[in-house]
């Protein structure tokens, strides 16, 4: 049995590692992948940065843990956020080189004094991957909170931040309840099957538009893994995002060829591993990232630093 302390370190540094795994390949396409894939911790490439650096996926997710060392306080998650890309708080290395649409102007109209839960994008072209990316932390803050309602109402709240519309908002709350059946350290299989009826029951009990829940059709009622992999697509979209991180985690045997496998499907690779890699951390552990890869993230000691903190917060 795995300790919470080592649970949040192979779920946060499974996000990072992904992530800073991808950044060098954002934006290629599939086939440009298939003739030169992914195998190792390169640097460079698209964004031009040192080996290890992560992104804004990996950035948020650390202003989300800082924040919720102090407890549950969506101001100051918000506020957090825009000291990441006005103030460049927990960036790899002094810069934000990396922001998605939707976010940036979320956290402008945060910034203009707009409720937090009432900045993120309504529409349904607002449905990117921004708050997927870094809602991991929240299953660690709500590990013993028994009610489904509380537990949805909180992963609405911080999604809405900078992605509001059901689609972000539910993506984000099927992640975090499969996560936290890993966290049980239950089997990866029997988890997602164990998710899906209670989560279209809730859907149900809670007036959720049926058509929005239907996209949701190949994790909730069918089985992701028995999809070809030319069905799935490592784009910035969160509904495809979310389904490549189950295909990824279901279909390998460790973390290293889970993260591989979700940056070699090209497009979005950073933010597709680091979603893939909370998972895959999580469940595999700590141990499990190759220990090259870890200690060539930018910052690690003080990535290491807030994961005892938030583990303190939370005893």
């Amino acid at each position: 049995m795995k300790t919470l302390l080592e649970n949040i370190r192979g779920g946060i540094l499974g996000v990072a590692v992904g992530d800073a795994l991808g950044v060098p390949y954002e934006f290629l396409d599939r086939d440009q992948m298939d003739k030169k894939p992914a195998k190792d911790m390169i640097g460079y490439g698209t964004h031009n940065q040192p080996e290890g650096t992560w992104s804004d996926d990996s950035s948020l997710t650390f202003c989300l843990m800082e924040s919720l060392c102090k407890g549950y306080d969506l101001f100051d998650i918000a506020s957090k956020f825009c000291a990441w890309f006005y103030e460049n708080l927990w960036t790899p290395r002094g810069l934000v080189f990396d922001i998605g649409i939707t976010t940036k102007d979320a956290l402008y109209q945060f910034k203009r004094g707009m409720t937090p839960d009432l900045c993120g994008g309504l529409d349904e072209y607002s449905n990117g991957n921004g708050s997927l990316m870094r809602i991991l932390p929240l299953v660690y803050y709500l590990k013993d909170e028994s009610d489904i309602n509380i537990r949805y109402d909180i992963i609405k709240k911080v999604s809405s931040i900078t992605h509001g519309h059901l689609r972000s908002v539910f993506s984000c709350f099927i992640y975090v309840e499969y996560a936290l059946l890993l966290l049980q350290n239950r089997d990866k299989f029997e988890a997602f099957e164990v998710i899906k009826r209670p989560i279209l029951d809730f859907a149900i009990q809670n007036d959720f538009n049926p058509k929005e829940i239907t996209l949701f059709s190949r994790i909730l009622e069918e089985d992701i893994s028995k999809q070809n992999r030319f069905d799935i697509q490592g784009s910035g979209y969160v509904l495809k995002s979310l389904e490549a991180a189950f295909w990824c985690l279901l279909t390998s045997t460790s973390y290293e060829e889970s993260v591989l496998k979700a940056i070699n499907l090209g497009e979005d690779t950073d933010t597709t591993a680091a979603i893939t890699g909370g998972l895959s951390g999580l469940y595999y552990g700590y141990e499990s990232i190759p220990e090259t890869w870890k200690f060539q993230l930018a910052r690690f000691d003080d990535i290491e630093g807030l994961i005892e903190r938030f583990n303190k917060s939370l005893l």
